[in-house]
């Protein structure tokens, strides 16, 4: 499939590691994450709420989303954490598509949402991304998240296709 993307790269982005205060007041780290983050993310995933939920991920059950970490905290993928008191409250993951592009995907517990913490995450990950040569990010976010959609917009993504039930989205790093 071929997709669309801006013509103009986006502007940079902060780089991890930072803090921020969020819109709660709540001092949030957003740090590069990787495999040492697992148990972290476990806990977070395990409290995730299951109608923040989206094609079938993040997974239910602690095996399977180990599985599934064990898949996105490798190598091949960017990841970045975003962390209150020491617990993960966030996370955004870049995964490999074709060559030159890769699909974000994004969870903040629903307690951290509406706080600003996405956005950071977002732009964090997006920093942390143009760090390692990504040239290309695309996401889909169903149609009805109003939210999520403003958010991507927010921070640069421009609507590339909207033939189903969801929105897909693209940005040029």
């Amino acid at each position: 499939m071929t997709r669309t993307y801006p013509d103009d790269p986006a502007d940079a982005f902060p780089r991890p590691p930072r803090t921020i205060t969020d819109g709660e007041g709540r001092e949030i780290e957003v740090v590069a994450a990787d495999a040492t983050d697992t148990e972290a993310l476990v806990e977070m995933y395990l409290d995730f709420n299951p109608e923040d939920r989206a094609q079938g991920i993040p997974p239910v059950k602690d095996e399977a989303i180990r599985k599934w970490l064990d898949v996105i905290l490798d190598d091949e993928c960017l990841n970045v954490v975003a962390r209150h008191e020491g617990d993960a409250v966030g996370h955004a993951t870049l995964v490999p598509d074709n060559e030159d592009e890769q699909e974000l995907a994004i969870f903040v517990l629903q307690a951290y949402q509406g706080a600003g913490i996405g956005t950071a995450l977002v732009r964090t990950l997006l920093g942390h991304g143009q760090d390692q040569g990504v040239g290309k990010v695309w996401l889909t976010v169903e149609r009805w998240n109003e939210p999520a959609i403003a958010l991507y917009e927010k921070v640069g993504f421009e609507t590339s296709n909207t033939e189903s039930f969801e929105v897909e989205m693209a940005i040029r790093l």
